[in-house]
């Protein structure tokens, strides 16, 4: 595309992603296709882009926060007012050589605009529309505004966080619900390709917010079906298995040990030097039936000496076991080391930025970080008068137009 330019040899190569998104789910569903060679042109509002630019903590750089030069990865960059008639014929002029546009306005939004769904696939056919929402396309709420933490608590998994009786809590990271729907925006992608390999068809693909957070709650859909019960907040343990949960160490800090199996019991107990406890509560019901008995056996145990012995016991023991990191322990981690979790990437005018590596990881064709976040429009002259045949006087009046 230009010396900028970020596309590599991958197992997208020769797909062309067009992330007309802002924020992080449907941007993310684009970035994991940059990832693997896919060439993704970000556009952006003309009047200051993308707000993700300007969200957690700033740099030196321009509207380039460390959000946005971790999450808008290999992109390129061009300024477009989707809202005037001349950008929309400009953004037409683009779907006719992509593969797939990634979107997360409002429903009807882009129809509003005049570049809704059938627009779209009648200038190009094969175009793949990933939509994603707070609701979805359909459905009476369709037309709400949806944020992540929104989507936790409408997709129930709020409902299950945090200890009985209090509060609810943010679970995990507020953001969990946004990467989780580009993970399945992404995995809509992939399939609508390959159905257009094999008929030449594009398709839309609808991501609804909540609808990925409601399929990542185990069983309580048939079970609440089943029996009408409804499992609520269970603190650092589970209704299904015991003990399985976090425990504080003698140092002060915290680990997850998991049996969801007698087997896993088994272990932990040997571990502990504690064959009784196997002979009291070997069987799985019987230890659910007596909780809070064996959660305080296993506390003991865990509270009498440092984290570090802990996990050596359980490791030793095949017990699943696991330190609760903080960013500062997961620094110095030699096994995000190894598997280079995260990489250092040099930003021109900044230095290096470490960032979170590429997951998943392929032995054949790996993707790779090539560069990070773009600088606002840094693509406009490759884009608009390299490709499109835009005169740089042409250029210049739909800048004063506010087009571009």
């Amino acid at each position: 595309m230009s010396e900028n330019d970020t596309v590599f040899k991958g197992p997208m190569s020769g797909i062309r992603v067009l992330d007309i998104a802002t924020f992080i789910a449907a941007p993310y569903a684009a970035t994991i296709m940059s990832e693997f060679g896919a060439e993704v042109i970000k556009i952006e509002n003309p009047k200051g882009g993308d707000p993700w630019r300007r969200y957690g903590t700033p740099t030196d750089l321009e509207a380039a926060s460390l959000a946005w030069l971790s999450e808008a990865r290999n992109k390129n960059s061009i300024t477009l007012n989707l809202r005037s008639p001349e950008g929309a014929e400009l953004f037409k002029k683009l779907v006719k050589s992509a593969d797939v546009v990634c979107e997360n306005f409002r429903p009807g939004t882009l129809e509003k605009w005049g570049l809704g769904w059938d627009k779209l696939k009648a200038i190009n056919p094969g175009l793949v529309l990933m939509r994603i929402s707070g609701y979805g396309q359909t459905g009476p709420y369709k037309d709400r505004p949806g944020f992540a933490r929104i989507a936790h608590a409408f997709g129930g998994l709020t409902h299950l966080s945090g200890l009985p009786g209090e509060t609810p809590v943010t679970p995990g990271s507020t953001s969990l619900g946004d990467y989780m729907s580009g993970l399945y925006g992404a995995i809509g992608i992939l399939m609508a390709l390959r159905n257009k390999d094999a008929t030449g068809e594009g398709q839309m693909v609808d991501v609804a917010l909540y609808e990925s957070v409601f399929r990542a709650l185990d069983e309580i859909v048939p079970r609440f079906a089943k029996d009408g019960f409804v499992r609520g907040p269970e603190g650092t343990g589970t209704v299904n298995a015991c003990p399985h949960g976090h425990f504080a160490t003698g140092d002060g800090k915290f680990m997850s040990i998991a049996c969801t199996t007698d087997k896993m019991f088994e272990r932990l107990t040997k571990a502990m030097g504690r064959p009784d406890l196997w002979t009291d509560f070997g069987d799985q019901a019987t230890r659910l039936a007596a909780r809070d008995q064996v959660i305080a056996q296993v506390t003991n145990w865990t509270t009498s000496m440092d984290r570090k012995a802990v996990l050596h016991l359980c490791v030793d023991h095949e017990v699943p076991a696991g330190a609760i990191n903080s960013i500062a322990d997961i620094f110095e981690d030699p096994h995000f080391k190894a598997r280079e979790d995260m990489i250092s990437v040099a930003v021109p005018g900044l230095g290096d930025v470490m960032v979170p590596g590429v997951f998943p990881k392929l032995s054949k064709t790996p993707g790779k970080v090539v560069a990070l976040g773009p600088l606002l429009g840094n693509a406009n002259e490759a884009v608009y008068g390299d490709e499109l045949g835009l005169s740089a006087a042409e250029l210049e009046m739909l800048k004063q137009n506010g087009v571009i």
